[in-house]
């Protein structure tokens, strides 16, 4: 509310959704409400797909043009336990969001939210509403963080069929364990 032109109402949004809306890796699963903007903002949580999706729908909600959009991103310091459930380093459909800002599309990635960075020691992503904000490459330490290893591209929606797809052959025990906790 307030902003007084789309950049600074972009920036603020980002920062609402990568703030107010908590990273939670583990809150994952095979139903589609896993992966709607709807059901992250009434969780309160999300990962980095269900999260771009509610900050590009959000985007659109005040009149300005958003998408989403994917790659593949290595992390090198993600934690033992998901590093195990995922088999490797390599995280597929990584989500974020494009906004249409003063002619040209920016890229802005509001995953990981302040609190989450300041526990694992990692600078928080910034968004200007000028420059792209896609990734955290090293930690407060300087050791590499994340890597952008595939670009697939940007959707108007969440491609949910293909990415629940890959999800599958790719980390069932992710998925297996994320349903089994939202279970109880």
């Amino acid at each position: 509310a307030g902003a007084p032109d789309d950049i600074q109402a972009a920036v603020r949004l980002y920062y609402a959704v990568r703030d107010r809306v908590v990273y939670d890796a583990y809150f994952v699963g095979e139903a589609p409400r896993f992966y709607r903007a709807s059901d992250c903002l009434r969780a309160g949580k999300g990962f980095c797909v269900p999260k771009a999706a509610l900050l590009a729908a959000a985007a659109r909600a005040v009149g300005i043009p958003a998408r989403v959009s994917y790659a593949d991103v290595r992390n090198h310091l993600a934690t033992k336990k998901l590093l195990e459930l995922v088999r490797g380093g390599l995280f597929v459909w990584h989500g974020l969001t494009e906004f249409y800002l003063a002619g040209r599309w920016v890229k802005a990635t509001p995953a990981f939210n302040l609190s989450l960075c300041e526990r694992f020691g990692v600078r928080p992503l910034e968004f200007d509403g000028h420059h792209d904000s896609l990734f955290h490459a090293y930690d407060r330490a300087g050791r590499q963080h994340m890597e952008y290893v595939n670009d697939r591209g940007h959707y108007a929606d969440v491609p949910y069929e293909t990415i629940l797809a890959d999800f599958r052959r790719v980390y069932p025990r992710w998925l297996e364990f994320g349903t089994r906790g939202q279970a109880g």
